[in-house]
């Protein structure tokens, strides 16, 4: 389910958690409640509380908009202060899961495929407090509101879809309230991703623009690139940026570049990253390549939560 999450570019990754719920709260409906009957009515809407909750979930399964959640009716179920209802999701593409939903009455805790303390942040934002975020490649301005940090591998195909993407949030998109910030994560199974990740460090000290060239470049020529002709590949781009070679092929003999890559890696492991990519936007973690649609809506959503905050001073 993992590696589905993480290659399919068809379906927003949330579908897939939910399908994963299907399962589970499908089964646990047989034991909770039985097959839905005029026994047990309905429990008159609340749309206050359903709206609070299609908002946990929105942000739980960083679903792109409140509108493509569907809640069914609340029911009584056969066991005292149980509740269950069906919730369905359906994307932009006409794709759809619907799943069963328990709860106590007042929607305060949940059961989905798993335990959901509905009190809790929804977003399950990460202390990023252990990652090394200074002196980094980054875009936009150190003072933005949204701050983005990615995880990366130069030799992964969905990292170079997400690169276009992260380029126009920095330089269009949300100019000027966007900051991305670079950390390397080859991973092991990519032979020349390490090779990569080293020379682009070592071009970013001699120009820090040179970093995102050399980033575009691998991305943009995965497919030709191999551990055999990685170097030569890393020379030609070199020299038609005019950076000096010398002191490039120095660096990458020197032990310090392929220590600040392996201290992203530590960086990564310490906030469980596990594929690529891996997206922090201001601590909230959103793994695999989603759609712009939900880049969308955590940023805007980011940037809501600080303009209120900016508001109550």
């Amino acid at each position: 389910m993992e590696h589905w999450i993480r290659t399919s570019l068809k379906l927003r990754w949330w579908v897939a958690v939910f399908a994963l719920a299907l399962a589970t709260a499908l089964a646990a409906s047989r034991a909770f409640a039985g097959p839905s009957s005029p026994a047990n009515p309905a429990v008159p809407s609340n749309p206050a509380r359903d709206a609070a909750l299609k908002n946990y979930l929105q942000k739980k399964f960083r679903i792109g908009s409140a509108d493509e959640i569907m809640l069914g009716p609340m029911q009584k179920t056969t066991l005292p202060g149980i509740y269950q209802r069906q919730v369905t999701v359906t994307n932009d593409k006409g794709q759809s899961v619907t799943v069963s939903l328990f709860s106590d009455q007042n929607q305060t805790k949940a059961i989905l495929g798993q335990f959901y303390d509905l009190g809790s942040d929804a977003w399950g934002r990460v202390d990023l407090s252990p990652v090394h975020l200074d002196d980094r490649p980054t875009l936009g301005p150190p003072d933005a509101p949204v701050t983005m940090l990615e995880f990366a591998d130069f030799e992964c195909p969905y990292c170079a879809h997400a690169f276009s993407q992260l380029e126009a949030l920095a330089s269009t998109t949300y100019k000027g309230k966007i900051r991305v910030i670079f950390k390397n994560y080859p991973l092991s199974g990519h032979p020349w991703a390490r090779t990569a990740a080293i020379a682009a460090e070592c071009a970013r000290l001699q120009n820090p623009s040179a970093f995102w060239d050399f980033a575009r470049y691998f991305y943009s020529n995965q497919g030709q690139i191999n551990p055999g002709n990685v170097q030569s590949k890393i020379d030609e781009q070199a020299a038609k940026l005019g950076l000096d070679d010398k002191a490039l092929k120095a660096c990458m003999a020197a032990p310090a570049a392929g220590q600040r890559v392996a201290q992203d890696e530590a960086d990564g492991a310490a906030v469980h990253v596990s594929s690529t990519p891996t997206f922090f936007v201001n601590g909230i973690p959103v793994v695999g390549l989603p759609e712009g649609k939900v880049f969308d809506f955590v940023i805007n959503s980011e940037l809501a939560a600080g303009s209120a905050h900016a508001a109550a001073r």
